[in-house]
């Protein structure tokens, strides 16, 4: 694996996570004001969960890229002392 990858990846996923967090809290918003009004939320409610999720997976993938980094780390060092 190439760690110039894996830190393009790492930096690709933290703006994913950061825009899915702009998300959640818009639609959090827009439930406040359908609520607000009276009107039926059970479709944004239903949205909401799924954008939730999609950041959990995000955040779950951010993970695996930081463990797989802490694992090409040492390797790179081994490298570029020989």
């Amino acid at each position: 694996m190439d760690l110039d990858l894996e830190r393009k990846h790492l930096t690709e996923t933290d703006r994913h996570i950061a825009a899915a967090k702009r998300r959640v809290e818009q639609q959090k918003k827009i439930i406040e004001k359908l609520a607000q009004g009276g009107h039926e939320t059970k479709v944004a409610k239903s949205l909401l969960s799924v954008m939730e999720r999609s950041l959990d997976a995000f955040e779950h993938h951010r993970k695996v890229i930081v463990e797989t980094l802490e694992t090409l780390r040492p390797q790179a060092g081994g490298r570029q002392s020989s």
